[in-house]
């Protein structure tokens, strides 16, 4: 029944047909259990596992790989190559990418769980009216049109509409779903509201919440996926992980750099047409399959295999430093995504306050005989705690408040009437409250106000253990005064007494709104002396100007204590005592800031990152609550910036546009609203992280680019994140996005690298053909070169120390090539010049070398026909491993000296020497080890088609090696100086790589 709020209790009733008195019979059960189904979160479809691997594998340059792989395995048959020479290449590019499949499924398995989660807030029992007799049965059974009853401390167990109230009043804890910091008051009037949100419906009370005050009897009118639980889990159902940022411009890289590719195999292998006949292959066909081979080889060179381990490898270490944060990461690719992160999306309780009530203002009657009239005071501690201290109107802090007058009668009326209970967890290591969280508040101020008469009292009071410690105040007043009869709070009174006796002496301390208090009081107890004096209409009016300023201005919520001295042979209570009191004083609680948020919400903006506090609580505790945090003390107002979420969506579509533009608080919101608002940002292109801690936060934080959730929030909302900030703290937050963005250069650094080297490859493979030389590196040792010449040097790379000023700058544009421009042009250049040193080192060895041949250069490009032709050398020269070995040695060495030049993107290596990343040179050595390693070892030299190399030869692989340094200098020096900004600007547009719009609109 979608409209039960709106209804009367009559006609709800009629709708299911049920009998308040009776219950449903068993017949009414069957019937309405074929209709609504049952009371369970259905299961959702799960992806087969098949399908989660294939996923991994629709990427092109993975089916490139994956391509010529299969073509290199059919050649090596077709050309009867056996053994491990045959399927080494294949099977280390199908193991690289299995690795990276891996990672994949196990990434989005996670993300199922939050689903699976939800249902840990369904209620397992319920109290239910069925036949005219009351049973307890599972939640599961319920149907709409059940009477259930529940009281304090029951987990509601499906939406149902109130229909008697058993109690004064019932109060509801629902945080989980709204994220209003207070318990929210339920009666039985129909709603008139309109567009009513889960805020407005006060005569629901909504599955998965729980009772913190009452007992009341209501039926059931939703259950199911028809319940508001139900309604968060299709949402994300519905929402589809966006892909990041960084996978993005990759994605785009790889389309661009597989048409390149199939371009460049396509022209090689159309330029050696006219060799296809040549003698040495054997034939047409074996010719152009010859070619062909080549062109696969090309493949292999132009792709970057180890590009996918790398990114994922860098992420990982990312993660490490990340942790040591306090910001745990569950999905690797939202370390780079913070980077540019430019909307941070904070919900309020819980992330920028505590959602822990406490106390933080007293005010009392000092004297009336002399002033000042009026005592205030100041309590810190922001949590459950009993740890805070008192603090005088001056700013001088009280050491034993209990030897005040009105701060001593503060606490026992705190301590007596309260029906809450503190208690210490030692599992989880907090302090938690049962009850009502205002009431909890008051214990938390009884124990900070400590006992009388014991000099050492705070101290004393240090040395119990914890589990001692969060009561001990309280029961000793409990102890002191017991209760005899208790008058509970009701809607019309506004306030609850309760009758104690001490020592053959009864008084009544009543706690409640200030207005009811004050009127029914006619005395006050001064702090000075501890006197009891009348009332005056000066002191009346002075208190009535405190409590609207806590109220109004301080938007405190407030309750007024006070006392009444009893005859001693009463034993109950009626309304009629409830007159004559001793006004004791005033209280101001609130849902407390945490005392890092400012400074954090400071370096968000000083880092462009705009924050938008998103809340169900109202739009006046919210925006004091900002004027605390000093968030928005550059605003003078928060005109324009201030939105409910009726307001929000009562707006023209521009009007939507240009407010979600300058919005800085979103308040009365439900679940939906936070999804709305995160889609809304994303289509304006901006990159939003959203936090939160609830179950109603969960599709929002699921939907953001990045999702961080708090380590004491819900299962369901870390599931359904990206990143769990274990200590809650929203500082915390700031140094993630600073590490996410130096995580980002690192990334760009090592992709630029290996883009570079993989240019040099195709260079070196496209010159030999064009030149009509012999094939200078074979297939195996270019995917020994990507491995690992190109692999440690890169993960190195992301060693590279975080920039001074990385969170001085503005987020990134989340179009911004990964390599583009000048940028491109330079890498460009680079990669030339490793693949011309290659070729050099491959003539080299034929036309100059000692220990060569020494041919005409003629001779080398005429070497298909050396069969054919009577030559002064033997053609087996040619099989010769010597000159492929100088090549790969200087491709190897050249790519070593590449990797230093990647220390920084601008900075000269005599700014930043490479023993700056130490991680760099170790893989560094590493790398060439391995490679004399299999120059040098006799099984592995054969299996790579290598040979040892002579010093001589060693000489020359440096002298060709050694400038792609200098070159790189040169052209940082432009980069750093206004030539290279002009030239910069010429190249910037448009983009060597392709550029489209991040999100279809």
């Amino acid at each position: 029944m979608e409209d039960a709020y709106a209804r009367s209790i009559t006609e709800v009733l009629d709708f299911f047909g049920v009998d308040p008195g009776k219950g449903l019979s068993d017949s009414q059960v069957a019937l309405h259990s074929k209709i609504y189904g049952k009371n369970v979160l259905p299961e959702e479809t799960r992806t087969p596992f098949w399908k989660l691997v294939l996923k991994q594998f629709d990427d092109l340059l993975v089916k490139i790989l994956i391509a010529a792989a299969a073509v290199s395995l059919v050649l090596a048959l077709i050309n009867g190559e056996t053994g491990l020479a045959a399927f080494l290449e294949p099977f280390v590019i199908l193991l690289i990418l299995a690795a990276n499949a891996a990672v994949g499924v196990i990434t989005e398995t996670n993300a199922e769980k939050a689903l699976e989660e939800l249902r840990a807030y369904q209620a397992d029992i319920a109290t239910v009216l069925r036949n005219g007799c009351f049973s307890i049965l599972p939640a599961t059974e319920l149907v709409p049109g059940d009477i259930v009853e529940v009281s304090v401390g029951c987990k509601v167990p499906a939406d149902m509409r109130m229909i008697e109230m058993l109690s004064n009043q019932l109060r509801v804890d629902q945080a989980i779903l709204t994220g209003e910091s207070c318990s929210v008051e339920k009666e039985l009037e129909s709603t008139i509201a309109t567009n009513a949100v889960y805020q407005d419906k006060t005569n629901i009370i909504f599955s998965g919440t729980v009772v913190v005050v009452g007992r009341a009897r209501a039926v059931v009118v939703g259950v199911g996926a028809n319940t508001a639980m139900g309604n968060i889990r299709d949402s994300m159902l519905r929402t589809d992980d966006e892909a990041t940022p960084l996978k993005k411009k990759l994605d785009e890289f790889g389309t661009f750099l597989a048409k390149v590719i199939a371009g460049i195999c396509i022209l090689v292998w159309i330029v050696n047409i006219g060799h296809f006949r040549d003698p040495s292959h054997g034939g047409f066909l074996r010719g152009a399959i010859h070619y062909f081979k080549i062109a696969v080889a090309l493949a292999v060179a132009a792709i970057p295999e180890g590009l996918p381990a790398v990114v994922t490898t860098c992420l990982a270490l990312g993660t490490k430093r990340m942790a040591r944060l306090n910001a745990i990461v569950r999905s690797l690719p939202s370390v780079e995504t913070l980077g540019c992160t430019t909307v941070i999306c904070s919900d309020k309780t819980g992330t920028l306050t505590t959602n822990m009530m406490s106390v933080s203002k007293i005010c009392a009657v000092h004297s009336v005989h002399r002033g000042p009239t009026i005592a205030e005071y100041s309590v810190s501690g922001t949590s459950y705690a009993p740890e805070g201290m008192i603090f005088g109107s001056s700013g001088l802090q009280i050491e034993f408040p209990a030897q005040l007058p009105c701060l001593l009668h503060i606490a026992m009326c705190s301590a007596v009437c309260n029906e809450s209970i503190l208690q210490y967890n030692p599992d989880r290591g907090i302090y938690e409250k049962i009850g009502e969280s205002t009431e909890v508040a008051l214990r938390v101020l009884a124990e900070k106000v400590g006992l009388p008469g014991f000099d050492s009292m705070p101290s004393a009071l240090h040395m119990l253990t914890k589990h001692e410690r969060a009561s001990y105040c309280n029961q000793y007043w409990e102890s002191q005064f017991k209760k005899v009869s208790v008058l509970e709070f009701s809607r019309d009174r506004k306030m609850m007494s309760v009758l104690c006796s001490r020592k053959q002496t009864k008084i009544m301390f009543s706690k409640g709104a200030p207005e009811s208090i004050v009127s029914r009081c006619s005395n006050i107890l001064c702090n000075d002396d501890g006197s009891t004096v009348p009332l005056s209409v000066a002191v009346r009016d002075e208190l009535e100007s405190r409590f609207h300023s806590f109220a109004g201005k301080e938007t405190l919520r407030c309750l007024s204590l006070a006392f009444k001295q009893m005859p001693i042979g009463q034993q109950t209570l009626s309304f009629e005592d409830e007159k004559d009191l001793t006004f004791i004083g005033l209280v101001g609680m609130l849902d407390p800031p945490r005392e890092e948020v400012r400074n954090a919400m400071l370096s968000c903006m000083t880092a462009g990152i705009r924050v938008i506090v998103v809340t169900g609580d109202n739009k006046s505790t919210a925006e004091s609550l900002c004027n605390k945090i000093g968030a928005f003390d550059h605003l003078e107002d928060f005109a324009g910036r201030s939105y409910t979420a009726s307001e929000f969506e009562e707006l023209p579509a521009l009007q939507q546009t240009l407010a979600l533009q300058r919005m800085a608080l979103f308040t009365r919101v439900e679940p939906s609203h936070k999804r709305m608002l995160v889609e809304a940002l994303q289509h304006q292109n901006e990159v939003v992280a959203m936090t939160g801690d609830g179950v109603n936060d969960a599709p929002a934080l699921k939907k953001a680019d990045i999702g961080i959730a708090m380590g004491s929030g819900t299962a369901v909302a870390k599931s359904a994140s990206d990143m769990v900030l274990a200590d809650d703290n929203f500082a915390s937050i700031v140094a993630a996005v600073a590490e996410g963005r130096a995580i980002y250069n690192n990334t760009k650094q090592f992709i630029r690298y290996m883009i570079s080297s993989n240019i040099g490859e195709v260079v070196c493979i496209f010159v030999a053909a064009v030149l009509g030389i012999p094939d200078t590196l074979a297939p195996v040792q270019l995917l020994w070169v990507n491995l690992v010449t190109d692999g440690l040097p890169a993960i190195a790379i992301g060693f590279n120390k975080q920039d001074s000023d990385v969170m001085k700058v503005k987020p990134r544009k989340v179009n911004e090539a990964v390599v583009s421009g000048w940028l491109f042009f330079r890498y460009l250049v680079i990669g030339a010049y490793v693949g011309l040193a290659t070729v050099a080192g491959f003539v080299w060895w034929f036309v100059y070398s000692d220990t060569g041949p020494k041919l005409p250069y003629k001779e080398l490009m005429n070497f298909d026909s050396c069969s054919t032709r009577e030559t002064t050398y033997p053609c087996s020269i040619f099989d010769d491993r010597h000159p492929s070995t100088v090549s790969m040695t200087v491709l190897v060495v050249v790519e070593m000296f590449n990797a230093l030049n990647n220390l920084s993107e601008n900075q000269s290596l005599l700014v930043i020497p490479p023993w700056s990343n130490l991680w760099l040179v170790a893989s560094i050595v590493l790398t060439m080890l391995l490679h004399i390693l299999i120059l040098y070892v006799h099984p592995l030299s054969i299996l790579f088609s290598v040979t040892p190399l002579s010093w001589a030869e060693w000489k020359v692989v440096l002298y060709l090696s050694f400038p792609v340094i200098i070159i790189d200098e040169i052209l940082k020096f432009f980069s750093r100086n206004s030539t290279g900004l002009r030239l910069g600007l010429r190249f910037r547009r448009p983009d060597l790589l392709p550029k489209r719009e991040l999100r279809d609109k």
